[in-house]
């Protein structure tokens, strides 16, 4: 039986000027502003580590941030805490941010 679909705010980061700068800044700082933020059905994050065919990724780092619906999350960027942890993210990702809404639904 399939799991009810959700929505996935999907961040991709690019390649920053500094890893080690960008780490430290995304760890220290930008997720304990993040998590500030109430109501989300889960929220991951992860350095990329390249294509399968060995290749890099034009993509240095992801976050999923995942509700019910894009109005739900949408609200919960709203709140001050997400406009908060919006307002914070070009003053890490100097590599470029791409946003994305998706439509999840569990198959497995």
């Amino acid at each position: 039986m399939k799991e009810a679909a959700m929505v996935r705010l999907l961040v991709l980061y690019g390649h920053p000027e500094s890893p080690e700068t960008f780490d430290r800044y995304y760890d220290e700082i930008h997720v304990p502003l993040a998590k500030r933020m109430q109501g989300l059905s889960k929220w991951t994050i992860g350095k990329v580590q390249g294509t399968p065919d060995g290749q890099p990724s034009d993509y240095y780092y992801i976050a999923d941030l995942y509700a019910d619906s894009r109005e739900q999350l949408e609200a919960i960027l709203a709140t001050p805490e997400g406009q908060a942890a919006v307002e914070d993210v070009p003053r890490f990702a100097n590599g470029g941010v791409t946003f994305i809404y998706t439509d999840i639904e569990t198959v497995i």
